[in-house]
């Protein structure tokens, strides 16, 4: 089935956490997936998404597609799911907003939102067929609870890229945490944590930090999450993440207490080094050339 009553509709202003509950269904799971000109994305996002297993008809899932200023064929391509997900018994909801940015993505798909369980989902994101039962799974918890899945890196075009991937993979924040990059979900009771988005950089930090290390849970199902291609473009996507973590830091200290990562410290260095020497270097270089004076973060970008 197919909800296109929100089309093109201004963004109404959020409160509180519980404002997004009002109307919450129980047993619903939303899945709330920004997508800016993502057409060579959303098909097989969405395609892995109605593929999943595990969920029975007593748990109702939604797809809301929030397009945000899309120029492409991302809304129609979205809406050509609708059969699929109307034989699956699911509510597919494609917003098409004239308004651009994530944040303000997000919050529209909030307000439209039933499910007393949210998972926030990148559109260049490929869920496993395990993943949102096991999300469901972790959050059917009275406490607040964050969740995500393990995440594979996609295979990358660019050998560069590929050599930081590997190395950032088993950093202890990437390997030990759950870092959420690309999909996270909450329950009720941690949704209602936060009001609306606000207008940061790092809305995946922000969310994550929310919550304390042990109320963040890790679920065995993967998901495949890209990196960007390039040096460029790899040291352009690390500054603006090193940008939303200074942002929340200055306006949010608080939220820094809930970090609980791992340090890598000298020897974990040396030992990821001597373990894989070019992706070690290329993941120094990239950091080092963050430093350098090039410019600020820019805006929403994976830098594709």
């Amino acid at each position: 089935m197919l909800d296109n009553s929100a089309a093109r509709r201004p963004l109404a202003k959020a409160g509180s956490g519980r404002d997004f509950f009002h109307r919450a269904e129980p047993g619903t799971t939303s899945i709330i997936l920004p997508a800016s000109n993502e057409a060579r994305y959303i098909g097989p996002c969405l395609e892995a998404l109605l593929a999943s297993t595990g969920i029975g008809d007593a748990h109702p899932m939604e797809i809301i597609v929030v397009a945000n200023a899309c120029r492409d064929e991302t809304v129609s391509i979205a809406r050509g799911f609708a059969p699929v997900a109307a034989a699956r018994g699911w509510r597919l909801v494609v917003l098409d907003l004239a308004e651009g940015g994530k944040l303000n993505a997000l919050n529209a798909g909030d307000q439209a939102a039933r499910g007393a369980i949210r998972v926030y989902l990148d559109a260049d994101v490929i869920v496993s067929p395990a993943l949102l039962a096991e999300l469901r799974a972790a959050l059917d918890r009275r406490g607040p609870a964050y969740a995500s899945g393990a995440m594979r890196i996609a295979p990358s075009r660019s050998r560069v890229s590929r050599a930081y991937g590997r190395l950032w993979a088993r950093v202890p924040f990437m390997a030990e945490g759950v870092p959420g990059c690309g999909v996270f979900a909450v329950n009720a009771a941690g949704r209602a944590r936060w009001g609306a988005f606000p207008d940061i950089i790092s809305d995946d930090t922000f969310a994550r930090l929310q919550f304390t290390p042990e109320e963040r849970i890790a679920v065995a199902a993967p998901y495949d999450w890209p990196i960007v291609e390039g040096f460029s473009r790899l040291v352009r996507v690390r500054r603006r993440q090193d940008a939303g973590v200074a942002e929340i830091a200055r306006r949010y200290p608080a939220l820094l207490e809930n970090e609980g990562k791992a340090p890598i410290g000298a020897s974990g260095g040396l030992r990821l080094a001597l373990s894989d020497p070019i992706g070690f270097a290329v993941y120094a270089a990239v950091a080092l050339a963050v430093r350098l004076p090039l410019g600020g973060a820019g805006g929403w970008s994976r830098g594709r």
